[in-house]
């Protein structure tokens, strides 16, 4: 059994293995291998299997792990698919886009699946997954919007503020609209609220392309 995966996690946090952000108690998994026991956190071992989480807010240091993993995986194999699990509130739009950026990056194809809530940048980057490899769990939910944020000081400073998160509104909404097949028109008009979905309903707008019932249901 190869060590990189567990060795990965380990090197950048001080020989300390890395779970998901947002995550309290974790499950050891112990395997034998020719050269012993070997036990490690369950998130170790299922990046092993190209699986990476999302869990929780979107941020600098929830992004920069799972932009690590996307190229680590890629590095392992460059046509074997990766599979992305989220289950976050949202979060920082230029953490979410680095995320984004890096899956259309590499070269496997990234899937995406809805496990709980992808709500604000978690449904961005689950409609940026592969077309065809969307998916989502019965019943979750998910949820989109427009960027918010807020400003303080000279009024120039906050004029290039709003300026700022009317591009990145501009921007999203043109990739979203990309991604669902919705007019940016309807995009704009759907985000100037919180625009909640069923799995269902996520499959209709465009945001995924299947429900999951059962794991034979992804083939």
């Amino acid at each position: 059994m190869s060590s990189r995966f567990i060795d990965f996690y380990a090197s950048m946090h001080g020989g300390q293995s890395v779970t998901p952000t947002g995550l309290g108690y974790v499950p050891i998994v112990v395997e034998q291998s020719g050269r012993g026991e070997r036990s490690y956190d369950i998130y170790s071992r299922l990046l092993r299997e190209r699986i990476i989480f999302l869990v929780g807010p979107v941020n600098d240091h929830s992004a920069n792990l799972i932009v690590a993993q996307l190229l680590f995986l890629e590095s392992e194999n460059l046509d074997k698919d990766i599979s992305l699990y989220i289950n976050s509130p949202g979060g920082s739009v230029y953490a979410g886009m680095a995320i984004y950026d890096t899956m259309q990056f590499v070269k496997p194809e990234v899937s995406t699946l809805c496990t709980g809530m992808a709500a604000s940048m978690g449904a961005f980057l689950l409609a940026a997954g592969q077309k065809d490899k969307r998916f989502a769990l019965p019943n979750s939910r998910i949820m989109i919007h427009q960027p918010s944020g807020g400003a303080q000081g000279q009024a120039s400073d906050i004029q290039i503020q709003a300026q700022e998160i009317l591009s990145l509104r501009e921007r999203l909404n043109r990739i979203l609209a990309k991604n669902t097949g919705q007019s940016v028109e309807q995009i704009g008009l759907d985000t100037e609220r919180d625009r909640f979905m069923d799995a269902d309903e996520a499959v209709t707008y465009g945001l995924i392309d299947r429900v999951l019932t059962h794991r034979s249901d992804e083939i």
